[in-house]
This record gives structure tokens, C-alpha cells and sequence, in this order.
């Protein structure tokens, strides 16, 4: 194999955006070899747009072709473990857009089927873990200079939405057509980085999850809080209503501080301690029974100020087709690891599932998270609207 044959299941806006990519050349070891989608104006338009690319109205009878070797999942979210399990069960490559699914039970199903197939590639596009400030504040924290872990607080309430959004399709703001609001469409390369930086399993969960100001059956406001094992605490807020909003995490350990910030680039401030914290702390026991007066409560531990920003070239050059070449050149051999195993997308969708479960009960949510009592509360939902109306 010279070249990577892609075909594309969902050719909606962002479906539709890989495979343009694709087919004019931006990855050097692929070529797009078709696309699927139910929709016949999109179907259309991609004839019309890209011949010679082959055009299903069927994903199956795509996989079914051998006209591919890797598929590109672009569809509702609930229908991404169902179309990967199928494909890689026809020995395709798997490539899945966020969220891997809407509940981890599908997920772990499609994870278990991948993991049969060790001979294939199976990878999420986690897109924001090609962000250079992101991956600087994961090796600092692997890389111990941050010390033991206190705390992480995310603040990202910039996903404002007003009603007309929601209102574009009777689909949006629902629990059958979504399976959920702000935590399964807007956050979750959030809820995946909140713990892939932190490089931490969450312990347990509690949180409130709910609506606020618009005509929506959907959460669009969360506050919700964990604890890592390790003893490390986390705070995660979430909003679309909120106007203007915020992006804003902050990761603290003995060793020091980082700010990372975000707004059409990202900005990180790195505060490194000239001594870790629990050594300081000790030294001034040490001093203070040595008869040292100090104002204790006015002492610093001093740290030196580092700061980074992210690169126009970074935004401009595209972070999706960086993972759809990353994903290449490990199906050619051209590279041993992928940005983001497909396996992992179960991480940051427990911690969603588990922020859902905790505001529908009010229980604190223990790891492993139930899957069964989850998928019921779920359902219970989906029936809801089935019988009350799409939009409340």
C-alpha cells in the first residue's frame, strides 16, 4: 500500500471539511476514495465537487466495496461504535470524530472489538492534543517539575449558543438525537485533555447538570467536581448560555502553577516554584524552631515566570488533517504512535457520563462508573421526550 484509501461516513459541515482536505491532496499518504451520506443534496454536491470519488447513499455497502482501507466516522454520535465495529470487523482501519459514542457501554463493546484486531488501526480525532500549549503543560506535569498534583480548575464557558442554534434541527438539545448538551457536543477534547494532562484516573464525581434560559431538554450548564486518584482534586465548568464567557485552566502542583489561556491562540504562564512547597513548608518549621520570627503569612516561595504562545501556523495549518496524517503514516509504517488512540476516547466520555449521572440523582458518582444504571437514566430521558415533546 503507497497511499491510504479514506472513505468518509457523513459528509455534514465537518465531514464535509476532511474530505475536501483530503481529496485536494493535503495529506501526502492518502487519497479520498469515497463518501458516504443519506442525504442526497450532500451526496450532490460531493459528485459535483470531487469526481472520480465513489458516492454511497449506505455506509455498509461503502466498507462492503473494497474500495477503502480506512474509514473516517462523522455521523451522529450515537451511531460511531455501531459503524466502527462494522468496519473493523471487514478488517478497515477506524478512524472516529469525538465523542467515541454517548455512553461507554457501546464504547467498550467497539474498544473490545479494536482490540481483536490488533493488526488494524483504531484512533479518535482528538484534535486539541496536537495544540503545542496543551502538550507543553502534559510533559510538565509527566516530566514531575510540577510535583505532586493539587488541583485542576477548568473554566470554559465560551461556547455560547443562543436558541436559534438549537432550534436549526428538531435533533439539537435533545437526549435522543444528541444524547446530551454541552459535555457531549462542545467539551469533550476538554474532558479528554482534563485528564490526559493531568495524567491521573478520576476516583469519583459530583456535580449539578442543568438547563438554563433556553427551550432545551439538554444540560447547558455544569459545574462539577472530581477527585483523582492520587488525591488530587478537579473543577470542571461548562456553559453555552453564558455571554461573554471564558477559557480558563488552571493546573497546580507542589512545584508550581499553569495558566493556560484561550482565545483565538493559546496562551500558557508557567509559575515555577524555586522550591517545591512541601519542602518549603517543612524549612520554615525548621526555622521557626530555631526561634526565626518571620511573618509567616506574607512569605513567598518565589518562582520564575515562563511564558509560551501557541503559532498562527498552528491554527492555519489545519489540527484535524494533522491527525488524519498522523493516522496515515502509523497504517503505512511511517510512524510508530498515533495522537490518539481510539481506546482512549473512553476516558473523557466516563467522566461526561459520569457528570450526567451525578446531576440526574444527585449521588456522588464512584470509578468505574454503573454503565447499566447510566444507560437506564439515559433511556428514561429518551422515553421522556418521546411522550412530553422533542423540546420541552
Amino acid at each position: 500500500m503507497n497511499k491510504v484509501r479514506y472513505g468518509i461516513v457523513g459528509i455534514g459541515k465537518q465531514g464535509y471539511g476532511y474530505a475536501k482536505k483530503l481529496y485536494a491532496g493535503k495529506d501526502s499518504n492518502a487519497v479520498l476514495a469515497a463518501v458516504c451520506d443519506k442525504e442526497k443534496d450532500r451526496r450532490d454536491k460531493a459528485a459535483a465537487e470531487m469526481p472520480g470519488v465513489k458516492i454511497y447513499d449506505n455506509y455498509k455497502d461503502m466498507l462492503d466495496k473494497n474500495v477503502i482501507d480506512a474509514v473516517i466516522i462523522d455521523t451522529p454520535h450515537y451511531l460511531h461504535p455501531t459503524i466502527g465495529i462494522e468496519a473493523l470487523e471487514r478488517g478497515l482501519h477506524v478512524l472516529s470524530d469525538k465523542p467515541i459514542g454517548v455512553y461507554t457501554k457501546a464504547v467498550r463493546e467497539l474498544n473490545e472489538c479494536a482490540d481483536r484486531h490488533p493488526e488494524l488501526k483504531f484512533g479518535v480525532l482528538y484534535n486539541q492534543r496536537t495544540n503545542s500549549m496543551y502538550r507543553k503543560a502534559r510533559d510538565i506535569v509527566a516530566g514531575g517539575e510540577l510535583g505532586e498534583l493539587k488541583r485542576i480548575v477548568w473554566i470554559i464557558t465560551n461556547w455560547y449558543r443562543p436558541q436559534a442554534y438549537y432550534d436549526q434541527g428538531g435533533w439539537r438539545g435533545t437526549w435522543g438525537g444528541e444524547g446530551g448538551g454541552v459535555l457531549i457536543n462542545q467539551d469533550p477534547h476538554q474532558l479528554d485533555l482534563f485528564t490526559w494532562i493531568a495524567g491521573r484516573k478520576i476516583k469519583r464525581v459530583w456535580s449539578t447538570a442543568r438547563t438554563v434560559g433556553r427551550d432545551i431538554n439538554v444540560e447547558n450548564d455544569v459545574s462539577a467536581f472530581c477527585e483523582f486518584e492520587g488525591g488530587a482534586t478537579g473543577v470542571f465548568i461548562t456553559s453555552t448560555h453564558e455571554s461573554p464567557g471564558t477559557n480558563r485552566l488552571e493546573i497546580t502542583g507542589d512545584g508550581g502553577q499553569i495558566v493556560i489561556t484561550n482565545s483565538l491562540l493559546t496562551k500558557m504562564v508557567y509559575k515555577k516554584n524555586n522550591t517545591m512547597e512541601p519542602s518549603y513548608s517543612a524549612a520554615s518549621a525548621e526555622e521557626r524552631k530555631r526561634g526565626v520570627v518571620k511573618d509567616w503569612t506574607m512569605q513567598k516561595i518565589g518562582a520564575k515566570t515562563y511564558k509560551y504562545s501557541q503559532k498562527l501556523g498552528e491554527v492555519i495549518g489545519g489540527q484535524h488533517i494533522k491527525v488524519i496524517r498522523n493516522f496515515s503514516e502509523v497504517i503505512l509504517g511511517k510512524s510508530d504512535e498515533l495522537i490518539a488512540r481510539g481506546q482512549d476516547g473512553i476516558t473523557g466520555l466516563s467522566f461526561s457520563n459520569a457528570i450526567h449521572l451525578s446531576g440526574w440523582t444527585g449521588d456522588v458518582v464512584e470509578f468505574p462508573i454503573d454503565e447499566e444504571r447510566y444507560l437506564s437514566e439515559l433511556n428514561k430521558r429518551i422515553e421522556e421526550e418521546k411522550t412530553s415533546g422533542v423540546k420541552r
